[in-house]
């Protein structure tokens, strides 16, 4: 069996809870008082990134005003990843006039769902001009799910030529990816070696879906940045659910602020860069407001959360 295969094996045979209470060692962090918001290391890039990242989505159907206000109130309290994409609506359109003052000081991601490197290169133009930018500091492929469309994205013809040209050509820093299944995931790790990684790491998920552990084991391998999705996610939306109030979340957010803590805290015990909270502003500001009380959890904690996940459907589940 050849070293990556066994690799690959190996880490998607891990038992649920061996990488847990987890070891922030590997990571460098920045928590000094000067700091607003605690700082991490985005892997071997050598970029430090806020724990607590912007959504773009949380702009989306803003006027200009409510952008540039919340996008203020991040940059104000310390957070310097601003994430987006071309399917989260006019979240582009709207970011990118509220961004431009802070460009330069901000780190700035964006992501494609094209799988082919004509229609990744189409999109990557009209986003680069959306966000009134003349690169990106990584530049991600979104959304992969399927198989097949990691072998399209790898093949001939596929959007990862797109990605590696532009890298040449100064418009993408660096490469990464996002995925919703294990499979893509550890496909795509397999298959490149991507600078970072945007998968959900959440606490119902982990302990009662076995979900995530076998990714966050070969992302860390690979020493890639870990941007956690989907930590303040409670699980699918019950049927018949109201979600007038949410209505960017296509997933039940957790609420009241000792559960959201909670799964932020068990998230942010990983060694994970930072996370990415859901779109709506109001849940956003929440979870920056707990910023100095996002501490790592303790055993008796981690052993209180698994009981709570195992009473609850989990947004992912992975094997049997």
């Amino acid at each position: 069996m050849k070293r990556r295969e066994f690799i690959s094996k190996t880490a998607m045979a891990a038992p649920v809870f061996s990488l847990f209470l987890a070891n922030l060692s590997l990571i460098a962090r920045e928590t000094t008082p000067a700091v607003k918001l605690e700082k991490r290391s985005l892997g071997k890039t050598g970029e430090m990134l806020s724990i607590i990242g912007f959504g773009g989505i949380i702009v989306k159907n803003a006027t200009p005003e409510d952008a540039a206000s919340i996008v203020k109130f991040a940059i104000d309290a310390g957070v310097n990843h601003f994430d987006v994409a071309p399917s989260y609506g006019d979240a582009e359109i709207k970011l990118g006039p509220a961004l431009e003052p802070y460009r330069k000081n901000v780190f700035l991601s964006c992501k494609t769902t094209k799988r082919t490197k004509d229609d990744a290169r189409i999109e990557l133009e009209q986003s680069l001009k959306n966000l009134r930018t003349d690169h990106f500091d990584l530049y991600q492929l979104h959304a992969v799910t399927s198989l097949n469309d990691v072998k399209t994205i790898f093949a001939p013809g596929g959007a990862l030529e797109t990605f590696k040209e532009a890298q040449k050509e100064g418009k993408i820093k660096y490469i990464g990816f996002s995925a919703h299944s294990v499979e893509a995931a550890m496909a795509l790790m397999n298959g490149f070696d991507f600078d970072s990684i945007m998968f959900p790491f959440n606490f119902a998920t982990w302990n009662a879906g076995n979900f995530g552990p076998q990714v966050l084991e070969l992302a860390k391998q690979k020493q890639m940045g870990i941007i956690a999705l989907k930590a303040m996610a409670k699980g699918p939306w019950p049927q018949n659910a109201d979600r007038s109030k949410y209505p960017k979340c296509w997933y039940e957010p957790l609420l009241g602020e000792d559960d959201i803590r909670m799964g932020l805290r068990f998230t942010l015990s990983h060694p994970v860069t930072n996370i990415l909270t859901p779109g709506e502003a109001e849940l956003f500001k929440i979870a920056i407001n707990m910023k100095e009380t996002l501490s790592q959890l303790s055993p008796k904690e981690v052993n209180e959360i698994k009981l709570k996940a195992l009473n609850q459907t989990p947004l992912f589940k992975y094997g049997g």
